[in-house]
């Protein structure tokens, strides 16, 4: 073999030992690269969001907040415009007034001039049943004597009768007026008032919907109608944020379970506040069912993956977060 041959060989053999050398130093970083890399699970930052509507139909007339504002529970969020609401509240308290004029009538009774004419007639009465009493008197003493026919004598009883049912009549409609309404009358007039007064809460009720007042502390998220807009009975028109009411929301496999049963805690961090590490408390943990991403295993012997939801909420308050934002775990 000449020199040149054995030099060609030699340089052949260094190459191959270079590139196989190059190929297990890029395998072997792979590998360990591959073994550092920590699987991600990434979450969501999420609060309680509460829906602010009113119960009647009606037109926004002005709004106390604007989106992004802190406001505190009971202050005034939007004032709205129904002037349907205006008209009921008018025929209510007209019904209400005409009800408690009859329920006044009848616990007060007749006026004093009607009691007066009663009286009055009462009195005619018994004037003219005196007289026919006489009259009856006479007759009977005459026919007792026959100087009379029983005819006359029975025309005078007839008159005395007569004029006795009037007296009575006469005595009733005094004590009637003396008394005033049955106890029945007065009953259904107090019913007829209350039921006025029922309608006319009933409309301030819904007058009261008209000024939407936030049912708690929190941040406008967002608006949904504009000014002078027709909004309906039940129809959103903000969302308020509850500040307070945090958590973190994670979609897992089956096989990490065990690492997040309730009440335990883990480590976690926010790459929008700066990679911020926080703690977490697991408080829920559910089977996210059959319409949730499952991964298919049995085709490597093992079993199908399903995904479950888990909620954690921090440990201590956490400044700057924002809904929406990302959780990284690594594992």
């Amino acid at each position: 073999m000449s020199k040149y041959n054995k030099g060609n060989n030699v340089n052949i053999a260094i190459a191959f030992v270079v590139l196989l050398t190059i190929v297990l130093g890029i395998t072997l970083i792979g590998i360990f690269t591959m073994k550092s890399d920590s699987e991600i699970i990434q979450g969501e930052v999420e609060f309680t969001q509460i829906r602010v509507s009113g119960k009647l139909p009606a037109r926004i007339d002005k709004f106390c907040v604007r989106e992004g504002e802190y406001v505190g529970e009971g202050d005034t969020l939007v004032l709205l415009d129904s002037p349907e609401i205006q008209a009921k509240m008018q025929q209510a308290r007209a019904a209400e007034k005409a009800a408690s004029a009859i329920n006044q009538k009848a616990n007060k009774g007749a006026t004093e001039e009607q009691i007066k004419a009663a009286y009055e007639m009462w009195q005619k009465a018994q004037a003219g049943l005196e007289v026919a009493k006489k009259s009856y008197d006479r007759v009977q003493a005459l026919y007792e004597k026959e100087v009379i026919p029983a005819q006359k004598r029975d025309e005078a009883e007839a008159n005395y009768k007569a004029m006795l049912a009037t007296e009575q009549a006469a005595k009733s409609q005094y004590d009637m007026a003396m008394k005033g309404a049955t106890d029945e009358e007065k009953d259904a007039a107090l019913a007829q008032l209350n039921r006025a007064k029922g309608a006319v809460a009933e409309v301030r009720s819904y007058m009261s919907e008209t000024i939407l007042t936030s049912p708690i502390s929190g941040k406008v998220a967002e608006i949904f109608p504009q000014r002078g807009e027709l909004v309906g009975s039940g129809a959103p028109i903000m969302n308020i944020i509850d500040t307070a009411d945090v958590w973190v929301t994670f979609n897992i496999r089956e096989k990490y379970c065990a690492n997040f049963a309730e009440g335990t805690t883990f480590k976690a961090t926010i790459p929008a506040l700066n990679d911020k590490e926080i703690e977490l408390c697991v408080n829920y943990i559910k089977d996210l069912g059959s319409f949730a991403a499952w991964k298919a295993t049995k085709a490597t012997g093992e079993f199908d993956s399903k995904t479950f939801e888990v909620r954690a909420i921090p440990t201590e308050k956490i400044e700057g977060l924002i809904s929406g934002m990302s959780v990284i775990i690594k594992k």
